[in-house]
Protein backbone atom coordinates (compact mmCIF):
# COMPACT_ATOMS: atom_id res chain seq x y z
CA UNK A 1 0.00 0.00 0.00
CA UNK A 2 2.54 2.34 1.23
CA UNK A 3 6.08 2.63 -0.39
CA UNK A 4 9.13 5.08 1.29
CA UNK A 5 8.61 7.87 -0.91
CA UNK A 6 4.99 8.56 -0.14
CA UNK A 7 5.77 9.13 3.47
CA UNK A 8 5.63 13.35 4.34
CA UNK A 9 5.88 15.47 7.55
CA UNK A 10 3.22 16.95 9.34
CA UNK A 11 2.68 20.72 8.72
CA UNK A 12 2.50 20.98 12.32
CA UNK A 13 6.29 19.82 12.38
CA UNK A 14 8.81 22.47 13.24
CA UNK A 15 12.45 22.59 13.42
CA UNK A 16 11.89 22.96 17.52
CA UNK A 17 10.61 19.38 17.10
CA UNK A 18 13.58 17.87 16.54
CA UNK A 19 12.06 16.01 14.09
CA UNK A 20 9.78 14.19 16.08
CA UNK A 21 6.61 14.35 14.20
CA UNK A 22 4.10 12.26 12.65
CA UNK A 23 4.26 11.50 9.20
CA UNK A 24 1.20 10.07 6.88
CA UNK A 25 1.08 8.48 3.31
CA UNK A 26 -1.75 7.85 1.45
CA UNK A 27 -3.19 5.73 -1.09
CA UNK A 28 -6.69 5.81 -3.02
CA UNK A 29 -8.65 3.47 -0.58
CA UNK A 30 -6.13 4.33 2.45
CA UNK A 31 -3.98 6.86 4.96
CA UNK A 32 -1.13 5.41 7.05
CA UNK A 33 0.64 7.55 9.73
CA UNK A 34 3.57 6.67 11.39
CA UNK A 35 5.64 8.09 14.24
CA UNK A 36 8.65 9.81 12.60
CA UNK A 37 11.12 8.58 15.65
CA UNK A 38 10.14 4.98 14.51
CA UNK A 39 9.87 4.62 11.04
CA UNK A 40 10.55 0.68 10.82
CA UNK A 41 7.62 -0.42 13.20
CA UNK A 42 4.07 -1.38 11.49
CA UNK A 43 2.11 2.14 10.79
CA UNK A 44 -1.68 3.33 11.74
CA UNK A 45 -3.86 2.23 8.69
CA UNK A 46 -7.31 3.87 7.84
CA UNK A 47 -9.85 3.74 5.03
CA UNK A 48 -9.97 7.13 3.59
CA UNK A 49 -13.39 7.74 4.50
CA UNK A 50 -12.98 6.59 8.04
CA UNK A 51 -9.55 8.57 8.87
CA UNK A 52 -11.44 11.94 7.16
CA UNK A 53 -14.47 11.82 9.57
CA UNK A 54 -11.94 11.34 12.69
CA UNK A 55 -9.83 14.59 11.57
CA UNK A 56 -13.26 16.53 11.12
CA UNK A 57 -14.38 15.60 14.11
CA UNK A 58 -10.87 16.81 15.80
CA UNK A 59 -11.29 20.50 13.77
CA UNK A 60 -14.78 20.60 15.08
CA UNK A 61 -14.54 19.21 18.89
CA UNK A 62 -17.42 16.86 18.02
CA UNK A 63 -18.46 15.45 21.83
CA UNK A 64 -16.55 12.85 23.22
CA UNK A 65 -13.59 14.42 21.85
CA UNK A 66 -10.96 17.27 23.85
CA UNK A 67 -9.65 19.50 22.68
CA UNK A 68 -8.97 20.05 18.80
CA UNK A 69 -6.71 20.59 16.14
CA UNK A 70 -5.81 23.59 14.59
CA UNK A 71 -7.35 25.56 12.17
Amino acid sequence: MVNPGNWRKSSYSGPDDGNACVEIANSATHIAIRDSKAPARAPLTFPTGAFTTFVEALRTGSPGLSGGLPE
